[in-house]
C-alpha cells in the first residue's frame, strides 16, 4: 500500500510547478539503473522472488563497500521466495539509537493482458515511469538503497547508525510479512529509535507533467489503521428447495451484513487526525473546509460531521469502519443453503482491538446464530507515533526549503502497512514526505501503475537530504 493522501483541495494552490525534468546527472544515471532492476524483478505473491530483488540490492551494496557482517539475507525454509534484506550503517555515537528506512519490495499482481504495457519493465514515457511497482513501494526500496550507497562511496559518517529492511509479504494478508518476522525473532537486528516508511508523499493538482501540473501538498504519515478480516458464517439443515423457509442460511446472511452496513461506528479523533482536519480544514475555501474545521474543534458538531461524511476518506479517517467483501453459500440450485460464510474487512482506528471490534459487529447484527470469527489472530493494535518528535520537525524543515510554499499536512492512513508491525514493537514508524502522486491514485493496485519522473529524482534528493539530517549530530 502506498502513500494515501486525501484530494484536500477544492482549487489549486500556487505551488510546486512541474518544470520539465533536467538531464540526468551521472548520480541519477547509476539510481536509475537501480531502479529499473528492482521494479523488472517480479516479486508478486504468485510467481515473482522477493528473495531475488533482496539479493540483487545486497549485491549492489556489496560493490559500494559494504562487508558481509552490514548485511542480513533471510528467508524461511517455508517461503523460500519471500527473503528480505537488512543492511547497518554504522554511526560514530554510541548513546543515539539508529535510524532505520523500511520499505516492501513485494508487489500487487500485474496481468500482462490487462495492462497497455508490460508490467515488469520499467518504461519512460510522457512524463511518467510506467510499471508495477513503480509508486508501491519499489520507489522508495530503491531510493533507501541508493541512500546507502552514496554514503558509502562519499564516506560519509554519521552520528546515528542507519538501518535499512527490504521485506515481502505487506501487499498479502496472510502470507508471510518479513517486517513482522524480524520485529518477533530479530528484534535488536532492526532496533531503532525512530522508522521512516511509506504512507506520507505529494499530491499533485492532477493536470500531469506535460500540462504544467502542480504539487500543492506535502504529507507526513503519522498513524494508520489495523487491518483485520472477519468471518461470518451462517449455517441451517437445508433441505429440498420445493418447499422453502423463513430460516434459510442466505437471508440470515443477507440480514446480518445490510446490518453492518447500517452500523456507523463512533467517531473519534487522536493527535495526528484532529491537527489533519484543522489544517486541511483551514486551506480548503469552501464549505467542507469550515466543516472540518469546526469539527477538529468540536467532535460533537453533528452538522460539520454530516458535511464531513461526504467525503469517503475523510468519513473513513474519523472511525472504524467494516464492509462485506465476500460472499459465499449454498451448494446445488436445487436445495436449501446449509452454509454460508461472509467476509467482513475492518480497518481499526488505532487503539481499537480486534475483539471489540467483533463485539460492536455482533451487537449491530444482533442475532447469536451468525458466527464471527477473527480470520488471523494475535495481529497488533495499530498505534500513532508522536507528533511533537524532532524528526517531524526536520521533515517539514526540509519541505519547506526544497518546496516554498507547499503545506505540509499530517494524516493518518485509512489503509495499513507495515507500520503496525514496527509500532507494536515500540519503533515509531513515520510515513515520509518525498515523492507524490496524482488524485488518481496513479494505478498503484491497479492498472497501468505509474510514477511521475520528476517526483522520483525530486523525492530522492529530499529523502537523501532526510535522512542525512536525521543522522547526523
Amino acid at each position: 500500500m502506498k502513500r494515501i493522501v486525501a484530494a484536500l483541495l477544492a482549487s489549486a494552490i500556487s505551488a510546486g510547478s512541474a518544470q520539465a525534468q533536467a538531464p540526468l546527472r551521472p548520480d541519477q544515471e547509476a539510481f536509475r539503473g537501480l531502479y529499473k532492476e528492482l521494479v523488472e524483478t517480479n516479486t508478486t505473491v504468485s510467481s515473482g522472488s522477493c528473495t531475488l530483488a533482496a539479493e540483487r540490492m545486497a549485491t549492489r551494496l556489496k560493490a559500494a563497500g559494504f562487508k558481509d557482517e552490514q548485511l542480513t539475507l533471510f528467508a524461511v525454509p517455508e517461503h523460500p521466495k519471500d527473503g528480505g534484506l537488512v543492511a547497518v550503517y554504522p554511526g560514530t555515537s554510541k548513546k543515539l539509537k539508529p535510524l532505520l528506512l523500511l520499505a516492501h519490495i513485494d508487489v500487487v499482481e500485474a496481468k500482462r493482458s490487462d495492462w497497455v504495457r508490460d508490467p515488469f519493465t520499467l518504461i519512460e514515457e510522457n512524463g511518467y515511469f510506467y510499471g508495477r511497482g513503480t509508486a508501491d513501494d519499489k520507489s522508495q526500496a530503491a531510493i533507501w538503497t541508493d541512500s546507502l550507497i552514496r554514503f558509502a562511496k562519499d564516506g560519509y559518517k554519521p552520528a546515528r547508525t542507519i538501518k535499512m529492511a527490504l521485506t515481502c509479504g505487506e501487499e498479502t494478508s496472510g502470507a508471510f510479512n518479513g517486517a513482522e518476522w524480524l520485529s518477533k525473532n530479530k528484534r535488536d537486528l532492526i532496533d531503532a529509535e525512530f522508522a521512516l516508511n511509506e504512507g506520507g508523499g505529494g499530491l499533485t493538482d492532477g493536470k500531469g507533467p506535460l500540462n504544467g501540473g502542480k504539487l500543492v501538498v506535502q504529507s507526513i504519515q503519522a498513524g494508520e489503521k489495523a487491518y483485520q478480516d472477519f468471518t461470518l458464517t451462517t449455517t441451517n439443515p437445508g433441505g429440498h428447495s420445493s418447499q422453502p423457509l423463513r430460516e434459510n442460511a442466505i437471508y440470515a446472511m443477507a440480514d446480518a451484513v445490510t446490518r453492518i452496513r447500517d452500523f456507523e461506528f463512533p467517531l473519534e479523533f487522536n493527535d495526528t487526525t484532529r491537527a489533519f482536519f484543522a489544517k486541511a480544514g483551514s486551506i480548503r475555501p469552501d464549505a467542507m473546509g469550515k466543516a472540518m474545521v469546526a469539527l477538529s474543534a468540536n467532535p460533537t458538531d453533528k452538522a460539520a460531521e454530516a458535511v464531513v461524511n461526504t467525503d469517503k476518506m475523510f468519513h473513513s479517517m474519523l472511525r472504524t469502519t467494516c464492509v462485506a467483501t465476500l460472499i459465499d453459500g449454498g451448494h446445488a440450485l436445487n436445495a436449501l443453503p446449509q452454509t454460508v460464510t461472509a467476509n467482513v474487512n475492518c480497518r481499526m482506528f488505532p487503539g481499537r482491538t480486534p475483539d471489540e471490534t467483533q463485539a460492536l459487529l455482533a451487537r449491530a447484527i444482533g442475532n447469536p446464530a451468525v458466527k464471527i470469527e477473527q480470520r488471523v489472530k494475535d495481529k497488533p493494535i495499530a498505534k500513532a507515533p508522536p507528533m511533537n518528535s524532532p524528526a517531524v520537525a526536520t521533515m517539514e524543515r526540509l519541505v519547506n526549503q526544497r518546496w516554498p510554499g507547499v503545506p505540509v499536512i499530517p494524516t493518518m492512513s485509512t489503509g495499513a502497512t507495515d507500520a503496525v508491525y514496527l509500532a507494536a514493537v515500540g519503533i515509531p514508524t513515520y510515513g515520509v514526505p518525498g515523492e507524490w502522486g496524482d488524485p488518481d491514485g496513479n494505478g498503484a493496485h491497479g492498472l497501468n501503475e505509474r510514477l511521475e519522473v520528476r517526483s522520483l529524482y525530486e523525492g530522492r534528493d529530499y529523502l537523501f537530504d532526510l535522512v542525512k539530517a536525521l543522522s547526523s549530530k
